[in-house]
């Protein structure tokens, strides 16, 4: 196995983020490296149709708002795994696009995210970890999710 200097782990508080923040913690301490914990605040603005923008509905939460949430969220995660000593990082955006730009931006050498294996049409409609393994610039562990 490579010495990884920087590895980021992308997590989604799914029920699957323990196994993979323990792969990534355990190749983290083995290569003496740096660790990153990424959540990805996937929020969509309201669009309009045609020219007309549309104005945003009472019921969505301000992004500064869903952010603040996600922080907090990540922060009881990293406790819960008695993780310290690791930079947290929440990000707005597509959860593929996010992981590759700040894996670049932090020089990243190792990504560890779950997969969950999709196959046929549920694999055209994309993953985030096909799309990530594709578009990053580093090695790329897809850790298999069992359903």
């Amino acid at each position: 196995m490579d010495n990884f200097k920087n590895v980021l782990v992308a997590i989604d508080f799914s029920s699957s983020a323990d196994l993979v923040i323990k792969r990534a913690a355990r190749i983290a301490q083995q290569s003496k490296a740096h660790l990153f914990l990424l959540h990805v605040v996937d929020h969509i603005p309201p669009l309009g149709f045609g020219e007309e923008p549309l104005i945003a509905p009472d019921w969505m939460i301000p992004e500064h708002d869903l952010l603040e949430e996600a922080k907090k969220s990540l922060n009881k995660f990293r406790e819960k795994h008695n993780l310290e000593n690791i930079e947290q990082i929440v990000s707005m955006g597509t959860a593929q696009n996010e992981i590759v730009r700040i894996a670049k931006k932090h020089n990243i050498d190792l990504i560890v995210l779950g997969s969950h294996g999709r196959h046929g049409v549920r694999l055209l409609l994309g993953s985030t970890a096909n799309g990530v393994l594709h578009h990053a610039d580093c090695d790329v562990l897809a850790v298999r999710i069992t359903e």
